[in-house]
């Protein structure tokens, strides 16, 4: 009978700490589903905004980026979606149902294609000729000016601003997401390392089992869940109207490699997937725009095509198949995590104060044109896409196809946030901390076809001080290739100028024509007046931001940048 009794007890005791085992584990394992970003999205009620009379005099604004996005959206189609004879679209139903209640920026431009000095341009508001960024090593506020920038000048309201992932171009060209813009501690994704081995592993695009995420999970992942618990916490002090937020949340993908949970493919069918119908360069196209995309060739995998990134060589049919669905799954993934933002917020009860702005930082080419990636000044490479939810003013989708630029972001969010408006800047204002090379996009909830400007500007660098100036008006895209002048002054510092007289290449794009842009009309005698036109705005617009320097020879004091 004791050993009886003393079986019975040690029995008890077994499975009472056993259950305590069992109910710890369910704990962690919850918890860490909820950091892995489950459910996904078949598991999650529609995404709603609706608005209700807000308490707060100011708004919190939440700021969503996603890197290389080009806008192949529901939203965007018509004329303005990218390669209209070869459309496909993508799997997006969260961003669908965000365009439903956003003013939503048909022809909205990069100021250059090319990640950082994207956002430096669009996160101060400022032009690249103005930044002085043009390559990702380079720091504004050591190359143009003590620009405030975009959270700082919320900060500076009162506002808490928290960044997550990736906001600024990291490490040294914005100075490590340049820690006066915060109030809070700045967040990357930490699983981001691993997921870049990607590269030395050598895959351009990777569909990732649920079993490899739940023991490593998605940078994206990551940077999804911490922007909801950074709602969660910054939340109680919004909805008092204590202290509203400025939270900018960043996603790394589509960029390269095209890195997704293994799910996302079963949206897309191979079979269905099409190939550019223009996977050649244009007709008269200058040497000098194109560019050999090393950005995708230096995969191992995409090395083994043997691909030099020549004029009009191209990738086999189902390489270009694959590469195409791999970038839409990627995208339908960031779609899915941008939903559980969403969610989160309407969960909150903050929808009704927050704004809500979603953009790409420029374009990306899928073969199109032969060119892959971004880097170039033609419409696949800088057309982006721009969408603003406002609480209580868009309510329903507004479509604007007027002339926009990711410049005119800063201003717009600070006027709905219902913070005083920036002062325009004058012609030099490297002095100056706070000024708007852009305009508000406000006035267009009001009427959609008003004309905001005449052109949209971008520009891209080419063999150090080789610069691509390019204009997009309602009809053409017209592209100087010049080159850019830089001497070192009395006063220690670098004078810039744009020699535009001996032009390298010209390009002219008519898009009532051609919207894919593949006949370069730049010498055709039919487009002589026009292309005088279009000449005399481009060179109007840059000398007015930049000093001038035309004809002679360049300076000996100059130093080109690498």
């Amino acid at each position: 009978m004791a050993i009886r009794r003393r079986l019975t007890t040690s029995i008890r005791n077994f499975l009472l700490i056993f259950s305590c085992i069992l109910a710890t584990y369910f704990v962690y394992w919850k918890s860490s589903q909820l950091l892995k970003g489950q459910p996904f999205l078949a598991d999650r009620k529609p995404l709603r905004l609706d608005s209700a009379e807000g308490r707060c005099s100011r708004k919190n604004v939440l700021l969503i980026i996603s890197d290389d996005l080009r806008p192949q959206l529901e939203c965007f189609q018509g004329p303005d979606y990218p390669t209209p004879s070869t459309p496909q679209r993508m799997y997006t139903p969260n961003l669908d149902r965000l365009a439903e209640r956003s003013l939503v920026l048909k022809r909205a431009y990069a100021q250059i294609g090319s990640c950082g000095p994207s956002r430096t341009s669009f996160l101060t508001s400022r032009r690249p000729d103005t930044t002085k960024v043009w390559d990702l090593k380079t720091y504004w506020r050591w190359s143009g000016g003590n620009f405030t920038t975009l959270p700082q000048y919320f900060k500076q309201h009162g506002y808490r601003t928290a960044g997550v992932g990736k906001v600024f171009h990291p490490e040294k060209s914005s100075n490590f997401d340049d820690p006066v813009s915060w109030t809070e501690p700045y967040y990357h994704p930490p699983n981001m390392p691993h997921w870049s081995y990607v590269f030395t592993v050598g895959v351009s695009w990777k569909a990732v089992s649920r079993r490899e995420r739940e023991e490593m999970p998605l940078e994206d992942e990551q940077t999804a869940n911490e922007t909801l618990m950074t709602l969660r916490r910054l939340a109680p002090d919004a909805l008092s109207c204590e202290r509203p937020f400025f939270l900018a949340a960043g996603f790394h993908k589509p960029h390269l490699p095209f890195v997704f949970p293994e799910e996302f493919l079963d949206h897309y069918r191979i079979a269905e997937v099409e190939p550019p119908s223009n996977q050649y360069i244009p007709r008269d196209m200058p040497t000098i725009a194109w560019q050999d995309f090393p950005e995708l060739r230096r995969f191992v995998d995409m090395k083994k095509l043997k691909h030099r990134g020549s004029m009009n060589e191209t990738y086999p049919k189902k390489v270009t198949k694959t590469l195409r669905m791999a970038y839409y799954a990627a995208v339908s993934y960031i779609d899915s995590l941008v939903g559980d933002v969403l969610f989160e917020i309407d969960e909150l009860g903050l929808a009704d104060s927050t704004v809500v702005a979603f953009i790409g930082d420029h374009g990306f080419h899928l073969g199109e044109n032969a060119q892959w990636t971004k880097h170039t000044n033609f419409e696949q490479g800088v057309h982006t896409p721009i969408m603003l939810h406002v609480p209580k003013v868009t309510e329903s989708r507004i479509d604007s196809r007027s002339l926009s630029e990711l410049l005119d972001v800063y201003p717009t969010l600070v006027e709905a946030a219902g913070l005083p408006p920036m002062p325009k800047c004058p012609r030099n204002s490297s002095g100056i901390e706070v000024c708007t090379e852009g305009v508000s996009l406000l006035p267009l909830i009001r009427d959609p076809g008003l004309e905001l400007r005449e052109a949209a500007f971008s520009q891209h660098r080419r063999l150090g001080l080789q610069m691509g100036y390019t204009m997009r008006t309602d009809r053409y895209r017209y592209t100087e290739w010049v080159h850019y002048l830089r001497t070192w002054n009395a006063n220690e510092k670098w004078d810039y100028g744009i020699h535009w007289d001996s032009p390298r290449g010209v390009e002219l794009y008519d898009h009532r024509m051609d919207p894919e842009e593949n006949v370069n009309r730049a010498n055709d005698p039919k487009y002589s007046t026009v292309r005088r036109t279009l000449s005399d705005k481009l060179h109007e617009y840059f000398d007015s931001t930049i000093y001038d320097v035309k004809g002679g020879e360049s300076p000996s004091g100059l130093r080109e940048d690498t």
